[in-house]
């Protein structure tokens, strides 16, 4: 087998297992649905090598907030007890993403301009910008932006007090 017959073997395998870890999380995910008596549609996606699930609903009802909570504490949880039910059927760590009623990529949307906003501070003053604290998922979407507008930043500190600071260039 040639190198690049491997790499699209692994590539294929890799496909694979994100889609196990989806069709995996998605009956948990109904399963809860059904358990909470509440409406929404699940989306399955693969993204940045990772499984991505969402859940998503037509109606107007704000019961799926209810399974994001007050800034995303419950979704968090969901998210975790969704990787541990994916675990327990592959026996691999997952890192799969779960979003619900688009709560996380709006978050995403909100700290990709905060990232850019903090590297133009940056920029302008030459000094490092720290932010506040923020979750892993927050932290990495902030890195990406900061990375995105040409400067460098790490994290500091301990959970839950660890946060973004942005270095000037």
């Amino acid at each position: 087998m040639t190198d690049t017959e491997r790499q699209t073997a692994e590539g294929t395998d890799t496909l694979s297992r994100l889609e196990q870890e989806g069709e995996i999380a998605a009956d948990y995910l109904e399963g809860l649905l059904d358990i909470a008596d509440l409406d929404g549609d699940i989306d399955m996606d693969v993204e940045a090598d990772r499984a991505s699930v969402s859940i998503i609903s037509d109606s107007t009802s704000r019961d799926l907030q209810k399974l994001v909570g007050r800034d995303g504490e419950v979704l968090e949880a969901l998210q975790e007890l969704t990787r541990l039910a994916v675990n327990r059927e592959t026996g691999d760590r997952s890192r799969l993403m779960l979003d619900i009623a688009g709560f996380r990529a709006r978050k995403r949307e909100e700290l990709a301009g905060l990232g850019a906003q903090a590297a133009q501070e940056a920029r302008s003053t030459g000094q490092p910008v720290k932010l506040d604290p923020m979750t892993p998922f927050e932290r990495k979407v902030v890195h990406d932006a900061v990375a995105a507008a040409g400067l460098r930043s790490e994290s500091e500190g301990e959970e839950p007090q660890r946060r973004v600071v942005v270095l000037p260039a």
